[in-house]
Order: C-alpha cells, then sequence, then structure tokens
C-alpha cells in the first residue's frame, strides 16, 4: 500500500492510498479518515459509497463528512466506484464503464476481468483496511449517495452481519426497473433477470429488510427522480413494517450541496447504532 496523501483534518488524518487489488485486478486509490481518538485504539467506521462519474475524491472534499466523523469519534472510507486503468474496458456513456461499477461482481464480457466491486467493497477493502489502520470490524455502517446510495443499500440488506446501520442520500431504489439499472445489470450480470434482483434495494427490503436501524434522504426537486424511483422503497418498507427514516427534503436536488446538508443527520445517526 502506498501513500498518496495525508493531511490534518479536524484533529485526526484525512489520507489518501493507493494498492494493488486482487478483485479489480488493478491499482485502487481510497480515502480514509481517522479521527483523533484513533490515536488509543480501534475506533468505528462509516463506509461512503460515491455515485456515477465519481471517484474516492468527491466526497471527500465536497460531502464535510470529516467534521461531523471528528465530532463522533468515527473514522470514514471513501473506496472508488469502480476499476481504473488503461486495460480495463470502459463505454463512452457516463453511466456504463469506469465511474459506473455499480457495485456488483461483473459476470460478462468485456467487464467481468476488472469490474468485481462488490468483492472489493466488502471484502478485499474492509480487511487491508482493518489490518493496517485502528478500524474496529465489528462496528461498521454504510451510507452512500446516487449509485452509491444504491450499493450501500444492496449490500447492508445482503449483509447484515458486517453492518449495524444503513444510510443513504437520493439512493437508485428499483433498478432492474429503471434506466439506471436495466441497462448496466444486462451489461455487467447478462439478460437473465434473475440474476439482477439480489441488486435491487426495494426488492431485497421486500424480501429481507435489514434488522437494524435504515435512513434515506431524497430531495423532491432531484432532477433524477425518475430515475431513482424511492417511491418504491417506501412502499417495500412499509409493507415490511422495516423500521425506516424515509424522508423527501423539500427544494433540495442531486448535488452534493443537499449531500452535506444532511451529513450531519446521517453521521449522527450511524453514531448512536455504532456507540450504542
Amino acid at each position: 500500500m502506498e501513500t498518496l496523501s495525508e493531511n490534518r483534518c479536524y484533529g485526526g488524518v484525512q489520507g489518501v492510498y493507493k494498492h494493488a487489488s486482487e478483485a479489480c485486478g488493478c491499482d485502487m486509490t481510497f480515502g480514509l479518515f481517522l479521527p483523533e481518538e484513533a490515536r488509543d485504539g480501534p475506533v468505528p467506521v462509516l463506509w461512503y459509497l460515491s455515485g456515477l462519474t465519481c471517484t474516492h475524491e468527491n466526497a471527500m472534499t465536497k460531502a464535510g463528512a470529516q467534521q461531523w466523523a471528528a465530532e463522533q469519534g468515527i473514522a470514514l472510507v471513501f473506496p472508488d466506484t469502480s476499476p481504473r486503468g488503461d486495460d480495463v474496458a470502459d463505454d463512452d456513456a457516463f453511466d456504463l464503464g469506469k465511474g459506473a461499477g455499480f457495485y456488483v461482481n461483473a459476470t460478462e464480457a468485456p467487464w467481468a476481468p476488472h469490474f468485481r466491486m462488490w468483492d472489493y467493497v466488502t471484502d478485499e477493502l474492509p480487511t487491508l483496511v482493518t489490518r493496517n489502520f485502528a478500524i474496529d470490524e465489528d462496528r461498521q455502517g454504510i451510507t452512500g449517495h446516487s449509485m452509491g446510495g444504491h450499493g450501500a443499500l444492496t449490500i447492508a440488506m445482503t449483509l447484515p452481519e458486517k453492518y449495524r446501520s444503513v444510510s443513504a442520500f437520493s439512493p437508485i431504489c428499483n433498478p432492474t426497473g429503471g434506466d439506471w439499472g436495466k441497462k448496466q445489470f444486462a451489461a455487467y450480470l447478462g439478460s437473465d433477470e434473475s440474476k439482477w434482483a439480489a441488486h435491487d434495494a426495494s426488492l431485497l427490503m421486500a424480501e429481507k429488510g435489514f434488522d437494524g436501524p435504515v435512513l434515506v434522504d431524497t430531495g423532491t426537486a432531484d432532477n433524477f427522480l425518475d430515475l431513482l424511483r424511492p417511491e418504491t422503497l417506501a412502499q417495500a418498507a412499509a409493507a415490511r413494517r422495516q423500521q425506516i427514516q424515509f424522508r423527501m427534503q423539500p427544494g433540495y436536488d442531486h448535488s452534493y450541496f443537499f449531500v452535506s446538508t444532511f451529513m450531519e443527520d446521517h453521521v449522527a445517526f450511524h453514531a448512536e447504532a455504532l456507540y450504542s
């Protein structure tokens, strides 16, 4: 693992690191914020999964999460959204290929050799981080924005033993039923739609739910609402009687202005679960 940068931040350290990923078959970069408490021993961690076109850097520099994580004594991890490199498959569209991994393990050509973001985010990177930094692997929460909100919800509901809490900002809630999902799942997972259901938050909510607290925020002025389909998740949660805070925030759009506005709420939400 190579240290690309480390900066003093709210009493802690914001670092950026690069390592060779076996899961993705390329070098991967991630951001990690460690609060001051990490000097004395392992601290809880909140994973932040970013959205389409993003790298590790977007949320790290725009979301304002470090201030609130420092107040709560929580580490933050900002993974990349896809594999990178000259030999990694890509597409001219912004919503497929590099920057658009959708947090799945691709099975189809030309994506399968590198696009294994599920394994990377749920296994390889957590193992690397907990081995090299003062992170408590028994106290983990996960959140994300847009495509990353999709990833956070699907990962938490599939692996509830790993995460005590899950939240999402404007998540893609029903990818099997919308254009942000059908195209990507067909490319990455093939034409058998039965394989797509494992990566649909609304279908997983109806089937499994989550044995813990859930928080979802979406803006009423989000210009991607028809692609996000938040009503499908709300309906599934209500039918299941899942404990959930589902909030439609009046006037907010899809941007990081929205994310940063409600970041304090989300970090505090996870802190309550991680320290309980």
